[in-house]
């Protein structure tokens, strides 16, 4: 046995034995039993993918069997991520995205884009963001909205000569879809339509004395999400580097590809036809009873129809199964911890210790302790709505102003997605792409999210408190 083998075998005996150890510890807080399990589960869960002990898709499919045969969850629950609609609309979404790569049409696009801002990889990084966000605020999911953004990245990448399997997706590619992924957490923060948790929150707050529009969301988020957007592609540029900084030849030699493409070809015209109406129905479900996923799956059919997609390119796209497999299960199972009251309680135990401090130290300790608390969540929606109104109401308890409060939380609820490879539905497709891996994800999204946190925290507070007193 070699010592790389010997070593992996250590951690997964070592992290078993943590499993156990947390598994027959008598639950504190009064957490309900079956709730403390599965805390066991689901964190030893994330510590195999965060130490790549295991791929995602193998430790997910060991964290359901678990959990079922053990009697922790219920088959019935236990599979209910399977029937999620936005969980549907990944998959969907990926597949046309490969549609778009294939007719051609993603290459077209991409390689205008090379021609444009192509002189450096960085500015390539900054053209993904600002495209993400100048269309965010027409769609009310940022799910649909990657699979706008991911077949252009994807294209950019290829174009760059940066693809998976013949090691060189580490040139641009990797950081081009952690730049976009990242990107989709300031955009949706940056208007009040550009994520369907949203208004919702905004609703919840109204039931507290607090009223959110429109204008009153994007002032207080311009400035920090302004910020957070100049930052972001240097910061990951930085820390996260690709192996082409510099493409002067780049829109030359795009310009000269544009000429050898030719003509829009007859698959181009019915994917771009394709694409526009989906982009249309997705932008209007805001307004309309629209379901995403439907629209992605009639897209879908028709491209296959029409033969741009084939039924033969199913069996290339592996990938869309296993992120299928793998978010629907951690969905699953984060649901239930949330259902069976683990996040509230230990939420709820954290801000005992907050009572009788200043709401100038309460604030961003509750704002700190609601990005944190997301690791175990595999849902913006149902973080949202399990902690959303608890935290604020805490937060107003303890004189913290209303509008800030809320504002902070609902930011928070859009910025910490990319904390986790499941932080979001929107990062599946961008992990599902092969060019970053969920430990990379980890790591680097991490760093995002807390350099958001710091951005909205230390600029975004005195701005809201600024707007607000006017």
């Amino acid at each position: 046995m070699t010592f790389k083998k010997l070593k992996w075998l250590l951690y997964i005996v070592s992290l078993i034995l943590f499993t156990l150890f947390i598994w027959n510890t008598p639950p504190p807080l009064n957490i309900d039993p079956k709730a403390w399990k599965l805390f066991a589960i689901f964190s030893a869960t994330i510590f195999s993918i965060l130490f790549n002990l295991l791929p995602i898709i193998a430790a997910s499919i060991i964290a359901l069997a678990a959990s079922v045969l053990s009697g922790v969850v219920e088959p019935s629950k236990a599979y209910a991520g399977f029937s999620e609609s936005f969980i549907l609309l990944i998959v969907a979404a990926f597949l046309v995205s490969h549609a778009v790569h294939k007719s051609g049409l993603g290459k077209r696009l991409s390689l205008h884009m090379i021609k444009r801002f192509g002189k450096s990889t960085l500015g390539l990084g900054y053209s993904v963001m600002l495209t993400d966000l100048l269309i965010a605020p027409a769609f009310p999911s940022n799910t649909a909205r990657s699979g706008v953004l991911y077949p252009l990245v994807y294209g950019l990448a290829h174009d760059c000569g940066s693809k998976i399997g013949d090691g060189t997706h580490k040139k641009v590619g990797s950081y081009l879809m952690m730049t976009s992924m990242a990107g989709l957490t300031v955009s949706s923060a940056l208007w009040l339509t550009a994520m369907a948790v949203n208004p919702i929150g905004a609703k919840i707050a109204e039931t507290m004395g607090v009223h959110i529009t429109f204008t009153s969301w994007l002032a207080a988020s311009i400035v920090p999400t302004l910020l957070a957007f100049m930052l972001i592609p240097w910061f990951l540029h930085r820390i996260y580097p690709p192996e082409i900084t510099s493409t002067p030849d780049a829109p030359k030699n795009a310009e000269s590809m544009i000429a050898i493409m030719g003509p829009v070809s007859r698959n181009e015209w019915i994917t771009a036809g394709v694409f526009l109406g989906m982009l249309t129905l997705w932008s209007l479900s805001g307004f309309f009873s629209i379901d995403k996923a439907a629209v992605a799956f009639g897209g879908l059919g028709i491209l296959i129809a029409t033969r741009v997609f084939s039924v033969e390119d199913f069996r290339t796209q592996g990938e869309a199964l296993s992120t299928l497999i793998w978010f629907a299960i951690l969905f699953a199972l984060s649901t239930q911890l949330a259902e069976m009251g683990f996040m509230s309680t230990v939420a709820n135990h954290f801000t005992t210790y907050l009572i009788g401090m200043s709401w100038m130290i309460v604030y961003p300790l509750l704002i700190i302790l609601y990005v944190g608390i997301h690791y175990f969540f595999v849902s913006q929606s149902a973080h949202l709505l399990a902690l959303f109104g608890l935290f604020l109401s805490i937060g107003i308890s303890a004189g913290v102003p209303g509008e800030l409060m809320a504002m902070m939380l609902l930011f928070a609820t859009n910025f910490n997605a990319i904390i986790t490879p499941q932080g979001s539905s929107a990062n599946a497709i961008y992990f599902s792409s092969g060019y970053i891996t969920a430990r990379e994800i980890y790591i680097y999204g991490g760093a995002v999210t807390l350099l958001n946190l710091i951005v909205y925290l230390a600029i975004g507070t005195p701005w809201i408190l600024a707007i607000t007193r006017l």
